[in-house]
Order: structure tokens, then C-alpha cells, then sequence
């Protein structure tokens, strides 16, 4: 019997991506929490095969603590970045700037 191969890797920024798509494991364990199926997370995301989803659950579940470890991580660093955009492209008014320009 061969053995399964991991359909998780990093990509070169860090994060890590299932099944040599560009679907991150942040969005599989995400959709899998919110209650989603293996094979409704495989009808939003058709690029993903459902052994790759599986797969990745089934890593999930095992690795609970790693994972969430690096899904906190990720949702730090993604509120950083937020707060630095928002820092340089001030969010209020956003919706009548554009309405202006547009009718430019």
C-alpha cells in the first residue's frame, strides 16, 4: 500500500497552498469550521480535487494545534497589513470619492 502523499505546500511568500492550487489551507479549515462538506468546499473551489480536500482536512484534524498556530499567524499578519493600508488609503469617505470620480 503506498502511502498519501500531502497535498499542502508553501508557497515562495509563505503561505501554504492545497493541492498546487492557488486555495489556501486558511480557506479549506475555514469553509470546513463553518460546517461546509469536503464535497461543497470542492463545488466553491473547483480546482481542488476532493482526495486533496480530504486530505487537508484529515491534516486539520490531526494537527489541530500547528494549524491554528499558523491560521492565528496569518490572521495577524493580514490586520497588520490592513492597518498599514488603511494608515496610507484612508477608508472613510471611499464611496463618494469614487461616486465623484466617476462622474467625472
Amino acid at each position: 500500500m503506498t502511502p498519501i502523499s500531502l497535498p499542502l505546500a508553501f508557497d515562495s511568500n509563505g503561505v501554504v497552498r492545497v493541492g498546487g492550487t492557488r486555495v489556501t489551507l486558511d480557506t479549506v479549515v475555514r469553509a470546513f469550521l463553518r460546517g461546509a462538506t469536503a464535497e461543497e468546499i470542492a463545488q466553491q473551489y473547483p480546482s481542488l480535487s476532493l482526495s486533496d480536500i480530504y486530505a487537508t482536512i484529515s491534516y486539520y484534524l490531526q494537527h489541530r494545534d500547528e494549524v491554528d498556530k499558523y491560521l492565528e499567524k496569518r490572521r495577524k499578519h493580514a490586520q497588520t497589513v490592513r492597518r498599514e493600508n488603511e494608515k496610507r488609503f484612508d477608508p472613510h469617505g471611499i464611496r463618494d470619492r469614487l461616486l465623484a470620480r466617476k462622474n467625472k
